[in-house]
């Protein structure tokens, strides 16, 4: 499996990127990191990052765009053209740096694209304008993937992408082989969505670029270590990951605040392998057959299966 870990979790102890680096090198299992543009490049020459990802034997997965305070009235979606437009060259920028350190997509969060009012925003405007800077951000380097990750509100009362159905139209009316989606699983459960189904409707259409694993309660984005809440639909969620042979990166997106974020990753890094040896234990074509039932009875025989000894 290809694994990779959320950085700023490790900035609570140590303030340098490189260092952060070194410690990601000591972890056994992961092989990628996802890196937050332009935040974790501030102060850092380029040539110094790939230095500190070669020694340590790490492959870049792809870059996240992350927007602040100049665009927390939207991105994409600006009713400001100016603002709008600098959205855009921070997605252009995450693209050219993505390819150099030989990365293979970026990552768009549009947590400010959306409204908390009635009568605050243009909502037709709002979608055709985030529609026309994502074709303009795919065709700008056809070889990189853009991949979009919902979530249904926060820092907006209502997030104008935020939930797999408007993703899905969105990447519909973006039409680029370069555009799909990228899965949040506290995101979902905040949306009250089954994960393991939002996965289904993206891998059916071969859209799914990106899984980042976490749990939570369904209310906020509490980022808690994989399957310590939801543990079968965590299950159900990595059998679909294996039946559709997802190939790309994993990401723990926990958030580990009086936890050492190295224990927390290499926790997460256990559990997912107990998963999948679960998965692997019960046996694909088993699940499969217990699905194909439709019989609630039935589908506790994979828990059930799951919990002997």
């Amino acid at each position: 499996m290809k694994l990779a870990t959320r950085i700023n979790s490790f900035f609570r102890t140590s303030a340098s990127l490189i260092d952060i680096l070194d410690q990601l090198g000591q972890i056994a299992g992961l092989t990628h990191v996802d890196l937050n543009y332009p935040e974790h490049f501030t102060g850092y020459d380029l040539e110094d990052i790939k230095e500190a990802l070669q020694r340590n034997n790490l492959k870049v997965n792809g870059l996240a765009v992350r927007f602040r305070d100049p665009f927390i009235n939207g991105e994409l979606g600006n009713a400001d053209p100016k603002v709008a437009q600098e959205a855009k060259e921070l997605c252009f920028q995450a693209v050219d740096i993505t390819k150099e350190l030989g990365g293979s997509q970026i990552t768009i969060w549009p947590g400010y694209d959306g409204f908390d009012y009635p009568f605050q925003l243009d909502y037709a405007k709002a979608w055709k304008q985030i529609v026309s800077a994502l074709q303009e951000i795919a065709d700008y380097d056809p070889a990189i993937n853009i991949s979009i990750e919902y979530k249904p509100y926060d820092p907006r009362t209502f997030a104008l992408i935020g939930d797999i159905g408007t993703t899905l139209l969105l990447v519909s009316d973006v039409n680029r082989p370069n555009v799909g989606v990228t899965l949040d699983y506290c995101h979902m459960k905040m949306k009250h969505e089954n994960p393991a189904y939002s996965l289904v409707l993206a891998a059916e259409r071969n859209l799914l670029l990106g899984v980042h694993l976490n749990d939570g309660y369904g209310v906020t984005d509490d980022g808690l270590m994989i399957g310590t809440v939801g543990l079968t639909q965590t299950l159900e969620f990595l059998y679909y990951v294996k039946k559709y042979r997802y190939d790309g990166v994993i990401y723990f997106d926990t958030f580990p605040t009086r936890e050492e974020a190295a224990a927390e990753c290499e926790t997460n890094i256990k559990l997912l392998n107990r998963f999948m040896s679960l998965i692997e234990r019960v046996g694909m074509d088993t699940i499969e057959a217990v699905v194909s039932q439709n019989d609630a009875i039935a589908a506790q025989e994979v828990l059930l299966k799951c919990l002997a000894e």
